[in-house]
């Protein structure tokens, strides 16, 4: 696969405005990312901007912190899919986690995949947030519950993705669930590191930098 299509061209920040999701959309389409991803309320105007590309939309759910309801979380899903999301990145429930409530955890996530049905489910673990022992529970969680994707980091915590957490969780995994790293992707060396480690996904506000190998500073 071409690199530009290992990357969900992201911008979630509060106070994003209609002329940055304009530009997201055609930086997109200019590099033919695989997704824009962003908040729910601008599926619909993301989704207009695309049309006649092959970009898709990417959206995210109980997003940052993980902890709405699990109805919430089904609710919200489904209708981004009728905004028009092609692909959901929802959080997980991080304190039941934390609680070893796996039980809780796996039917959150079963909710939402039941809500948005063939659409592509990525389940956002927060790695900076977790121990070995629960990094490796969340695998063994998204993959029983069928999601598509596990996803390091929201971007909007502690840290990001590491190499080593994106090679953890390629070990951890069902035979089939990809690994989306997210967050703290500064270069194309970066870029690349967590492609050989076993990213198939790369969430970045900084895509076109990366292309052109250019160092990120800032940013998701």
């Amino acid at each position: 696969m071409k690199l530009n299509k290992y990357i969900d061209h992201t911008l979630l920040k509060q106070d994003a405005t209609k002329e940055l999701f304009t530009k997201l959309c055609q930086e997109a389409k200019d590099y033919d990312f695989k997704t824009v991803c962003v908040n729910p309320s601008w599926i619909a105007y993301c989704k207009e901007c695309l049309k006649g590309s092959d970009v898709q939309v990417c959206t995210v759910i109980g997003f940052p912190l993980g902890a709405s309801t699990t109805e919430s979380k089904a609710f919200e899903a489904k209708d981004a899919v009728l905004k028009g999301a092609d692909e959901v990145d929802m959080v997980l429930n991080i304190g039941a986690l934390k609680d070893r409530d796996y039980e809780t955890v796996v039917n959150d996530i079963k909710a939402v995949k039941e809500a948005i049905q063939e659409k592509v489910l990525k389940v956002i673990i927060e790695t900076c947030l977790l121990s070995e022992e629960e990094k490796i529970l969340a695998c063994k969680a998204v993959s029983e519950a069928k999601a598509e994707f596990i996803k390091t980091s929201t971007g909007f915590s502690k840290a990001g993705a590491t190499v080593e957490d994106v090679a953890l969780l390629k070990k951890h995994v069902a035979q089939g669930v990809l690994v989306k790293a997210a967050g703290g992707v500064r270069s194309y060396e970066d870029l690349i590191k967590m492609i050989d480690a076993g990213a198939s996904r790369i969430g970045t506000s900084s895509g076109v930098a990366l292309l052109k190998n250019e160092e990120v500073k800032h940013g998701y």
